[in-house]
């Protein structure tokens, strides 16, 4: 008996086909489009006119053969057919409008559970990887509260803070607010990272929870896929709630984001010899909100927010005409790093691989670190354009930013 597989475009096709041979990069990805026009289109166009726009030489090699592109896509939509997952294309109605928002929207999102939850209001919650357990508590016990109220907590599935907030979140009795959380993988949609999380992962689907990814089927975890994991739990919320985060923890990232998207973050104080908060300390001290409950949060997002003109549903069960905390508008940097005077700030004679397209702006930055303002003098780029190289410098993980200034790493 034939086996007829759940249908795509063949506009649908090509997009995965594209997404399979850059491989899942943003920029290839994006220029490829903004060139030819569409997916097919690009996808139909010869190495040679890849290689002519400076497309990576790896996703040159791929797009010499299309019969295992045509496999991975004959692979994915089998994984369709037998419900191990789903796909949201971007030009549909079900593809979270938040993210449109984006300068760079993932094209697809992969997703497990209940994807109505992405188009519910939505606040972010993240932090240390290893809290201690006064933070454990802290972060279950607001994630409990924004669940009860109504709203979605997101979080990025990892261990310690992450996955208190889930628990929280999951922890209703209430049928009606079961499931009210969302995990964005660092990951493929089918790759469980932690190893140990396949109960957490099962909780939330079970539950009317939603899992996503935009990454493809079997990526495995990478120290370039969680930036890019944390500038989707940004974009998809309304907020984020840093609870306890240490100097450098990736946690900063996702603040940082969520400002520079015109977003509120919200950071929970500490004893100051506690070293494992000192990420939130820097973060009140730059500008975030310092809250003590997490009614502060949803006073303030409701009076920042006109929910009658967005697409966002909410019936809040407590609100409050308190006028809103002064709102965050220069969380652009992470903490500066200590260098001791033996450390050497000069650029290594090893050669970065950097896509074409990124290399000039690459090639103006050093380990000393240059603002913004510098950059725009030397490269004399637009700053929404300047401004999108730079993330994806550092979504590549070849540059960070440190006190306000972007440098090599």
């Amino acid at each position: 008996m034939t086996v007829h597989l759940p249908p795509l475009s063949i506009e649908q096709r090509a997009i995965l086909a594209l997404w399979y041979e850059v491989n899942a990069s943003l920029s290839a990805y994006h220029k490829l489009i903004t060139f030819f026009g569409d997916a097919q289109l690009a996808w139909q166009a010869t190495v040679e006119a890849w290689r002519q726009l400076g497309i990576h030489h790896t996703h040159l090699k791929r797009h010499e053969q299309p019969d295992q592109t045509l496999a991975n896509i004959d692979r994915i939509q089998q994984a369709l057919l037998e419900k191990r997952y789903s796909i949201l294309f971007a030009d549909q109605p079900d593809y979270p409008s938040q993210l449109l928002q984006l300068y760079d929207p993932p094209p697809l999102l992969f997703y497990r559970g209940n994807s109505a939850r992405l188009h519910q209001a939505q606040i972010a919650i993240v932090g240390s990887r290893k809290p201690t357990a006064h933070a454990q508590k802290i972060t279950f016990d607001i994630a409990q509260y924004l669940a009860q109220t109504g709203y979605v907590v997101t979080s990025g599935l990892a261990m310690g803070v992450d996955k208190r907030a889930h628990l929280g979140a999951l922890s209703q009795t209430d049928v009606e607010l079961q499931g009210r959380t969302i995990g964005v993988m660092g990951t493929g949609i089918d790759v469980h990272y932690p190893n140990h999380h396949d109960k957490l992962f099962a909780q939330i689907i079970e539950q009317g929870g939603c899992i996503i990814s935009e990454l493809l089927p079997h990526t495995p975890p990478h120290k370039h896929t969680f930036p890019r994991r944390n500038r989707l739990v940004a974009g998809l919320s309304l907020a984020t709630i840093v609870t306890e985060a240490t100097i450098q923890s990736g946690s900063l990232i996702t603040a940082r984001l969520t400002s520079e998207q015109g977003k509120q973050v919200f950071a929970i104080p500490s004893h100051i010899d506690n070293s494992n908060a000192e990420g939130c300390h820097y973060l009140i001290r730059e500008g975030a909100t310092l809250i003590y409950h997490p009614k502060q949060v949803i006073e303030d997002v409701n009076n920042q927010l006109d929910y009658g003109s967005r697409s966002h549903k909410i019936a809040v069960r407590t609100t409050s005409n308190i006028s809103p905390i002064s709102h965050l508008s220069d969380l652009n940097s992470r903490p500066a790093t200590h260098y001791s005077q033996s450390s050497t700030l000069k650029p290594s004679s090893s050669t970065i691989d950097v896509a074409e397209h990124l290399q000039s702006v690459y090639d103006q930055l050093d380990w000393h670190g240059q603002d913004l303002d510098a950059l725009l003098v030397t490269t004399k780029m637009a700053p929404p354009q300047l401004i999108g190289q730079l993330m994806e410098l550092e979504l590549l993980g070849v540059i960070s930013v440190q006190g306000g200034r972007y440098l090599r790493v």
